[in-house]
């Protein structure tokens, strides 16, 4: 890649910067704190909807040491609908390090926020740059958008060493006194102009005089990607187990997907009616009334669950659930969107008398 086309880069971005960039909650006062829950919150997430989490959070958890103190099923209620719930585990993870080995006050070195639990390359070089100044580039796929369309480069940038070698070019034309904004400038360029699935806004673009993309017509095309591998489908039943006003949880395994989250008690496979009344039978629960109730499917990112639900109405609530009320499953416990459907379905119809 061309080393003088990357110097190139600060001056045009940084003057559209100026100009176009957005009005969000996390810039008005980018101390470390706030910059690394945002950055942790973004990823895989859009802007619109982090906005209120962000203000929530902060409003509940607003220092290191109150993220430390939260209580967990507090902290993963307060994450619920942003999916991916280990990054919330290891906010307080992190937390508890900084107020153990650094009095509560957010390290400045790159390399010790870099070892943070939860904390990568992308998330260190943003607070590095944002909230302490240091030239530390925050190369997500935002950033690889843009130097691949710029560049015109063909590689697959998903390779680490690829990735390295664009961090490492764009630190060294990191401008004195404006590394905070350059990085959010290339973030924000790569969010709302060199945008992903579809036609960039190549006219409104401070780098299209660079841009190689653009001047040989395959920017659309950029970057090339691997072909991704099929999801793995997985059928499941799911149990809504009802007694009284309270519905039967129970936790996921400590590994895994959705790792130690409440779940909708299932097995994997498409059950009979049958199958599921042998199946109770078996677990000693004693049934009222079973009936069919909804399909749902989620997509996680190699995974597919396809889910098919019975209603049941129980004789008196197994020892070896959870029974929660529905204000408890609404205000209380922290329940994956992978259920969601399910909590409104429990609770459509009256229980069995």
């Amino acid at each position: 890649m061309n080393s003088d086309l990357f110097a190139l880069l600060p001056a045009p971005l940084l003057a559209w910067y100026d100009l176009h960039a957005r009005v969000l909650p996390w810039r008005e006062n980018p101390t470390p704190y706030r910059v690394w829950i945002s950055e942790i919150m973004l990823q895989q997430t859009r802007v619109e909807a982090v906005k209120p989490y962000f203000e929530r959070f902060l409003a509940r958890f607003p220092s290191v040491d109150a993220l430390a103190e939260a209580p967990e099923e507090v902290l993963l209620k307060l994450w619920e609908g942003l999916g991916y719930y280990s990054r919330a585990r290891n906010l307080r993870k992190a937390a508890l390090v900084i107020r153990e080995r650094f009095g509560g006050v957010f390290p400045e070195r790159y390399e010790e926020i870099r070892a943070l639990p939860g904390i990568g390359d992308y998330t260190a070089g943003a607070i590095a740059s944002i909230s302490f100044g240091q030239p530390c580039p925050a190369v997500d796929g935002n950033v690889l958008r843009v130097i691949a369309r710029v560049t015109g480069t063909r590689a697959d940038l998903s390779k680490p060493a690829l990735r390295r070698e664009i961090g490492n070019r764009l630190k060294a034309v990191y401008p004195p006194g404006r590394c905070g904004d350059f990085t959010q400038s290339l973030m924000e360029l790569g969010a709302t102009v060199c945008l992903p699935n579809g036609a960039p806004k190549c006219g409104e673009c401070p780098l299209a005089g660079l841009c190689a993309g653009l001047r040989t017509g395959c920017a659309r095309d950029l970057p090339v990607r691997p072909e991704k591998k099929a999801r793995r489908v997985v059928n499941l039943t799911v149990f809504l187990l009802r007694c009284g006003d309270c519905v039967a949880l129970r936790r996921r395994p400590e590994k895994g997907v959705l790792a130690g989250l409440w779940e909708f008690p299932n097995m994997e496979g498409k059950l009979s009616e049958s199958a599921v009344r042998e199946h109770l039978k078996a677990s000693g629960i004693r049934v009222l009334r079973l009936s069919r109730s909804i399909c749902a499917r989620h997509v996680f990112t190699h995974l597919e669950w396809e889910m098919g639900a019975w209603r049941i109405d129980c004789a008196e609530p197994h020892s070896a659930f959870r029974w929660v009320t529905r204000d408890a499953l609404r205000g209380e416990i922290a329940l994956p969107s992978a259920w969601k459907a399910f909590s409104r379905a429990v609770f459509s119809d009256p229980p069995s008398a």
